[in-house]
């Protein structure tokens, strides 16, 4: 075998490793910890580009996100994102929040370790006001009693006005977590990811 052949195998193999890590990652955060992770795999582009349409990127400061995993939607909201904003991701898994500060060196993005039912803190102790849009992927329905009511209450409120609550779910019940604290909310459906989302758009008018 050729030196440049063996070259190129070996960065094959690296290659595949470094995309097959995240999958696998995101496979043991499932089996971890099933109440906090909504999916077993990330989410697909198409669902990720749908989520993200509605948002105003020119009027963002700060984008919020429970339970970011692997970055999945990170990368795509730190692309739109401008210089002078911020993204927090907020995640209870010590091995996403290790993994994404050493993947994603962006000066923007911060990465904490911590409970979404503590955004108002969270948001506060980062020199913010208020939040912008927040995005969860989180499990509503099969979170804690009392946990699923308190982030729904706490995201209305850290909220700006006319900021949004983005919301994908697999099962309709998050509905009933967001529905008293949000007047006007559009919903949408996307069938190409696994399993097929519900989509919500929760407004704070």
């Amino acid at each position: 075998m050729s030196v440049s052949s063996a070259q190129h195998r070996t960065k094959s193999r690296n290659s595949f490793a470094h995309r097959s890590r995240p999958l696998a990652m995101f496979f043991s955060g499932f089996l971890k910890h099933p109440v906090m992770v909504g999916s077993i795999i990330p989410s697909s582009p198409m669902l990720i580009d749908k989520m993200l349409k509605p948002v105003d990127w020119a009027s963002t400061k700060l984008f919020v996100e429970y339970g970011p995993g692997v970055g999945t939607f990170c990368r795509p909201v730190l692309e739109k994102l401008a210089p002078d904003a911020m993204l927090i991701a907020i995640d209870t898994n010590p091995d996403f929040v290790s993994y994404l500060r050493d993947e994603i060196p962006d000066p923007r993005f911060k990465v904490v370790n911590g409970s979404a039912a503590d955004v108002g803190r969270i948001v506060r102790d980062h020199g913010f006001a208020h939040a912008d849009y927040i995005l969860s992927g989180l499990p509503f329905s099969t979170l804690p009693a009392g946990v699923g009511p308190r982030i729904a209450s706490e995201t209305a409120a850290i909220l700006r006005p006319g900021g949004a609550f983005l919301v994908y779910q697999f099962s309709p019940r998050v509905r009933d977590f967001i529905a008293p604290h949000f007047e006007r909310i559009d919903h949408g459906f996307e069938f190409w990811n696994v399993p097929p989302a519900q989509l919500y758009w929760a407004w704070k008018d």
